[in-house]
C-alpha cells in the first residue's frame, strides 16, 4: 500500500496557482506569515490575484510586487507599524481595489464558505457606514417571531489557502505551537485547496499527548501540500520559535518611500532565492534568536 506524501516544494506549490486566483492567507498582521510561500509569489509571473487575509508585510510586499488586483482584508498592520506602507501606498494610488471588513465579518465569509452556505447572517455592521461603503451586501429578514432585520455576511470562497505552522508531516498533519492560531482553520476549510510551510517536517506528528494533539485545528484531509520552510514566516514571528525581525521590517518600511527603493528592495532582497533571502537577513540562527513579542 502506497503511503500518502504531501510533501512539496515552494516552486511546486506556486506554479500550481493561476492569474486571478483568490488567495486566502493566513496568520495575523506581522505573525505566523507563510512569508517563504509570499515571496515564491513574488518570484513568480503571476497576476491579478485577489487576497484575503488579516494582513501585514504578506499583502503589502504581493502589491509592492505588482501581483494585487483585489484585497479583502480585516486590517493590513504590522502592530508596531499601524499601517503597512506599501498596500497603503497601493490603496492610496488605486493601485488596488479593496473590501474592508472588520475582523468578525472577514471570520464569518470564512465560516460561510467553509460551510458550503451562501451566507451568514449577523448583526454586525448594522447602524454604521458598511452598506454605504460595500454596497454589494445585503440584509435580510428574519423567518421567525422576531423579524429581525440582519446582514447577510457572503461567503469568501477561496481558490487557495496559504498557511505557515510550527510542525507538519508528511500526510498534512499539522500543528501551530503559538498562541495566535486565530483563524487558520477557517482559511483551510474555506479553500478548494490548501498548501502549509512548516518550521518542522516529521514523518508523523502522531502522540499521545493531549495537548499536542489540541494544536492540529484542522484535518489532514484539507491540505493539498507540505512544504518545509524553516524561518519561512520571517520576518514575521513564529512564536515560540522567533520573534519578528523589526529592523528588518523597519528597512521593508522604508523602501515604501519611492517606487525606486521598492524596486530596490524586491530585487536585491527577495528576487535571488529563498536560501539567499535568508542569508541576506542574517541566516536561520539569526532567525532563530529574534526575541518573541511582549503584548
Amino acid at each position: 500500500m502506497k503511503t500518502l506524501d504531501k510533501r512539496l516544494d515552494a516552486r511546486d506549490v506556486v506554479a500550481q496557482l493561476e492569474d486571478g486566483m483568490t488567495i486566502g492567507i493566513g496568520g495575523w498582521g506581522p505573525r505566523r506569515k507563510p512569508m517563504a510561500l509570499v515571496r515564491e509569489i513574488v518570484r513568480s509571473p503571476l497576476r491579478d490575484l485577489t487576497v484575503v487575509a488579516y494582513g501585514g508585510p504578506d499583502v503589502g510586499l504581493l502589491c509592492a510586487a505588482g501581483k494585487v488586483k483585489k484585497v479583502v482584508f480585516g486590517f493590513v498592520s504590522l502592530d508596531v507599524i499601524p499601517l503597512e506602507p506599501h498596500f497603503r501606498r497601493a490603496r492610496e494610488n488605486g493601485a488596488v481595489d479593496v473590501w474592508e471588513l472588520d475582523e468578525g465579518l472577514l471570520q464569518l465569509g470564512l465560516r460561510a464558505a467553509a460551510a458550503r452556505v451562501p451566507f451568514l447572517p449577523t448583526r454586525v455592521g448594522l447602524g454604521t457606514d458598511l452598506l454605504r461603503y460595500a454596497p454589494h451586501l445585503r440584509t435580510v429578514r428574519s423567518p421567525y417571531e422576531d423579524n429581525e432585520t440582519l446582514l447577510a455576511m457572503p461567503a469568501i470562497e477561496l481558490d487557495v489557502a496559504l498557511l505557515h505552522v510550527s510542525a507538519a508531516d508528511r500526510m498534512g498533519n499539522t500543528r501551530i505551537d503559538s498562541p495566535d492560531p486565530f483563524f487558520d482553520a477557517w482559511f483551510a476549510r474555506a479553500a478548494k485547496r490548501c498548501y502549509v510551510s512548516c518550521e518542522t517536517l516529521a514523518d508523523s506528528l502522531a502522540s499521545p499527548d493531549l495537548e499536542l494533539a489540541r494544536r492540529n485545528s484542522f484535518e489532514r484531509s484539507l491540505v493539498t501540500g507540505v512544504v518545509h520552510a524553516p524561518a519561512g514566516a520571517h520576518p514575521t514571528s513564529c512564536a515560540p520559535a522567533y520573534g519578528c525581525d523589526l529592523p528588518h521590517l523597519k528597512a521593508y518600511c522604508a523602501a515604501a518611500a519611492d517606487a525606486n527603493q521598492t524596486v530596490a528592495y524586491l530585487r536585491d532582497v527577495v528576487s535571488a532565492s529563498e536560501h539567499a533571502y535568508l542569508q541576506g537577513a542574517g541566516g536561520p540562527s539569526h532567525v532563530a534568536a529574534l526575541p518573541l513579542p511582549i503584548l
